[in-house]
């Protein structure tokens, strides 16, 4: 039997009801069971990734480690297919392997449901991902939607046909299409009802539209406006638009470029569109016809952006003196009741809309008939330019977590805009967009991203300049985070150059700290110690910035290294009040961890205990996941010395789970490793191999957001539980 116990997972929550499909579910269901591979196909509309959502839900239970959702919609490069496939999984990018294998390792032994959704305009790059894939990882299924199947051999492919319309009105209480019709007509005008007169026109209405989802919910939502039989009458016009008219857009009497009647009117000579293909378009198409001409350039304007935005953005891309800033709420009100954009709502109870791919593509080729595109995109580039730029101001300060928040909402809209900056790196674009996003590649867990475009950009835009040496400093920072320190010290001495030539004292503090992460990463002491002492010495008396934090916790290892814990300690209170003065959380995490390791030279368990607890709930929050990793490590160091085994192998195996997503163990410190060797030692000495292997598992399997994730007990650690050791089990 299956189990029903919570199975881990990104499945996303339906927000709509799902009418009828239940034959397709069972299909969809067998497909599963007899296939490792299946492809949801049909046309765009017909609701293949609803039944996906739906199909995957039911068979979570038969996973042990969850069902994965990836979104694809805003993904328009294949080579960062497998970086979205680990941003969807609880792995993060920090390997210098290359990304897919990172993945393919990752799910080799675990059973798990992984959702590709919206694959058609990456079709090759999902077909060789997939069969990868599965060939590494025996108990891997993969579900796919897509207009077009992958074309692998193991494939199974379920065709999703349009809902099933009435014949007559007899017919009716069997059709799915008037089910879904009335049900979404009652949304639109509450107490909805099909009556004797209406009976005949929804019977029609449905037929029209060719029992397509999407089109039936853009049809009912317009009954708030016009009665059925309005909507019967005015449908078939459409339908003539589609066979006779050329579509040229003309211009409204009131300013607004008009967008015309529908593109599907332009469909080339002899090519045979699907009846219910054809329906969408002209629902679309007449839809579009019944906006004003305000709400049509806005659902045009609003095509230029990835995934999901916000009404700041929409404001920021698309008002000008034809969309009045003061109009574009109330016009965002219009399309979502129309359900031309749909409202998301967010954990923090924020507004953001989206579109769904079909009539975004449609605004799309509007706003190339207008002659739009180019500068929506410079200007959708433009904003989330100036976007980057504030959250990298802010950063070091008391919205960090909101900022990361933002940052990772907007990030399907921040790389169509790198990819527009990499076509046209003039004015330092994409070195200041990819610099500025420092944080997000180094501090939130994109490192192999990061790298990805700051390797181009940097390539694009070789003349040295303070951009370039941001951008330098950006990526050497992911090169430490992913373990290389030989990348990370030949970044330092390009920004060294760089700093000597502007005379830029924050490009100087840049080269110093790389030069110092890159000499404690090899074990060079004395040469960390001088470089991270220059930099701190030049912030002595002043306000720090990132920089400098990074080479204060490098001092400070330094110090603990040369038993000068009460020095180390003085470098990270001086961090940690720069910190506490900006309201900062990151670097103070990261400092939290260095005081912990600090309390374990001194001997005091506790203290320590509580530091990386501190540094480990923040950082969890961040997902930063090399920042839980180390203050796992320090947390299983501490319960070691106090000589606790069972929640030594505990820790050491919930850090493990991170660390099995990580690249280099430990990042290639000594130190680091040496540590966590010699609790393992120790645990496996106290324990027992088998009872160690017992608890370090299911320390391994324990989620990160369980309720009490850091103990093996029933009881929560409190303050205080743990006491100094002997002094032969200090570490």
């Amino acid at each position: 039997m299956a189990s029903t116990e919570r199975r881990p997972g990104n499945l996303p929550p339906e927000t709509t009801s799902m009418v009828g499909r239940g034959l397709e579910l069972r299909q969809l269901e067998r497909l599963c069971g007899r296939s490792r591979l299946v492809t949801v196909t049909g046309v765009g509309g017909v609701g293949k990734s609803r039944l996906a959502r739906r199909a995957a839900a039911g068979l979570r239970p038969r996973f042990a480690d969850g069902v994965w959702w990836v979104e694809l919609t805003g993904l328009s490069e294949g080579t960062l297919l497998a970086h979205s496939i680990a941003e969807a999984l609880p792995l993060s990018d920090q390997s210098t392997r290359p990304m897919l294998d990172v993945v393919a390792d990752y799910l080799a032994d675990r059973e798990l449901l992984l959702v590709l959704d919206t694959c058609e305009h990456l079709t090759d790059a999902c077909a060789m991902a997939a069969e990868a894939l599965l060939r590494a990882a025996p108990k891997l299924q993969i579900m796919a939607t897509s207009r077009r199947r992958l074309g692998l051999m193991a494939e199974e492919v379920l065709i999703l046909e349009p809902l099933r319309v009435p014949r007559d009105q007899e017919d009716m209480d069997d059709s799915e299409a008037v089910t879904l019709l009335v049900e979404r007509a009652a949304e639109t005008v509450p107490g909805f009802t099909v009556d004797a007169a209406d009976a005949t026109a929804v019977v029609r209405l449905s037929q029209l539209l060719e029992g397509l989802p999407l089109a039936i919910e853009l049809a009912a939502a317009r009954l708030g406006r016009m009665p059925v039989d309005e909507l019967v009458k005015r449908l078939p016009d459409r339908f003539g638009v589609l066979q006779d008219s050329d579509g040229a857009p003309e211009e409204a009497t009131d300013g607004v470029p008009d967008c015309g009647p529908s593109p599907a009117s332009r469909s080339r000579p002899g090519r045979q569109v699907p009846p219910w293909h054809r329906a969408l378009r002209t629902t679309i198409g007449w839809s579009h016809e019944l906006c004003t001409p305000a709400e049509r350039l806005l659902w045009a304007r609003l095509s230029v952006f990835a995934g999901s935005f916000d009404t700041e953005a929409a404001v920021a891309v698309c008002a000008d003196e034809h969309l009045p800033v003061e109009d574009i709420p109330g016009l965002l009100g219009v399309l979502v009741d129309n359900s031309i954009a749909n409202w998301l709502p967010t954990p923090e109870g924020s507004d953001r809309f989206r579109m769904l791919d079909t009539v975004r593509e449609y605004g799309a080729h509007w706003l190339r008939e207008l002659g739009e595109e180019e500068p929506l995109r410079h200007r959708h580039l433009a904003h989330y330019r100036a976007f980057a730029r504030q959250a990298d101001s802010e950063w070091l300060g008391p919205e960090q977590l909101t900022w990361y928040t933002r940052t990772a909402a907007e990030y399907s809209n921040l790389r169509a805009a790198l990819d527009l900056s990499l076509l046209r790196p003039e004015g330092h674009a994409a070195l200041e967009l990819a610099g500025n996003l420092w944080f997000f590649w180094h501090a939130c867990g994109f490192p192999r991203e990061g790298q990805y475009y700051l390797a181009q950009a940097l390539a694009a835009d070789r003349a040295p300049s303070p951009e370039r040496g941001k951008a330098l400093w950006a990526e050497g920072m992911v090169f430490a985070t992913l373990g290389d320190p030989e990348a990370v010290g030949a970044r330092a001495t390009e920004i060294a150059s760089t700093a000597v030539r502007f005379g830029c004292a924050a490009t100087a503090d840049r080269a110093d700290t790389l030069s110092s992460v890159a000499a404690v990463m090899l074990g060079d002491h004395a040469r960390a110690a001088t470089f991270s002492q220059a930099v701190l010495d030049r912030h002595r008396c002043s306000p720090m910035a990132q920089p400098a934090h990074s080479a204060g916790f490098v001092r400070s290892m330094v110090y603990i290294k040369e038993g000068r814990i009460d020095e180390a300690v003085a470098v990270l209170d001086h961090v940690r009040a720069d910190c506490d003065r900006h309201g900062e959380q990151w670097s103070r995490a990261f400092a939290d961890y260095m005081c912990a390791r600090a309390e374990l030279a001194r001997g005091r368990v506790a203290a320590a205990f509580d530091h990386g607890q501190a540094s480990w709930l923040t950082k969890r929050r961040l997902d930063d996941s090399l920042g839980m990793a180390v203050a796992l490590d320090v947390l299983a160091a501490a319960a070691s010395a106090a000589g606790d085994a069972r929640r030594t192998a505990h820790l050491l195996g919930l850090a493990q789970q991170v660390w099995d997503t990580l690249g280099t163990p430990q990042i290639g410190v000594s130190e680091w490793i040496a540590t966590r060797r010699t609790c393992e030692e120790q645990a496996r000495r106290a324990l027992g191999d088998d009872v160690y292997a017992t608890v370090f598992q299911n320390g391994h399997r324990t989620p990160q957001d369980a309720p009490d994730p850091l103990t093996p007990e029933a009881a929560p650690l409190r303050t205080g539980q743990l006491g100094d050791p002997p002094p032969e089990n200090r570490v």
